[in-house]
């Protein structure tokens, strides 16, 4: 009966290890976010032009993501999407998210099920807040975030310039559809 314990422990303590040393070359790339965010400005609605494949956004389009600051500080979180096509059926997730970074306001942790945060890194912003791009410190996730359903291809492709030069693989982006205003 102590082998079990003992296998946990011993499962435990490499996934541990593995994690850390992992996570530690991942952080040595120094993932850069941007030097200020507004908070204020950044909420409302974003739409997703393109992401990185992930299995909790499988089938999804028309996605959006709405984030509205609450009294204490944190933010609402909104994501949405059709389900397979435009037409498909609303899917929807709440969450919420706190700025870990007050120095910035650009390193977030976003909750969906609580006590489980993932990142959310604003590593690029436009002047005027028109366009967002949000990544994690290990670059396995990436957003591209406009506040209308399109973007012009010469913004995007210099968004994607920047993205390269922080290290990202935009060759795994998906292009998001979303429904012509």
């Amino acid at each position: 009966m102590r082998i079990i314990p003992l296998l946990v422990g011993v499962l435990i303590a490499s996934v541990t290890s593995i994690t850390c040393v992992s996570t530690g070359k991942e952080q040595q790339a120094g993932l850069q976010v941007i030097s200020h965010v507004d908070i204020n400005r950044y909420t409302g609605t974003w739409y997703e032009i393109a992401r990185y494949p992930n299995r909790f956004q499988e089938g999804c389009v028309g996605t959006t993501a709405r984030y509205t600051l609450r009294d204490d500080g944190k933010i609402d979180v909104l994501n949405q999407c059709r389900e397979n096509t435009l037409n498909g059926k609303l899917l929807s997730a709440k969450g919420t998210a706190k700025v870990v970074d007050e120095k910035t306001n650009a390193k977030l942790k976003v909750t969906f099920f609580w006590p489980f945060y993932g990142h959310y890194w604003i590593i690029d912003l436009g002047d005027n807040y028109e366009f967002s791009v949000v990544g994690h410190p290990d670059r396995k996730y990436l957003w591209i975030l406009s506040r209308t359903p399109e973007m012009e291809e010469a913004l995007y492709n210099q968004i994607l310039g920047r993205i390269k030069q922080q290290g990202y693989d935009v060759s795994k982006l998906i292009k998001t559809p979303q429904a012509k205003p």
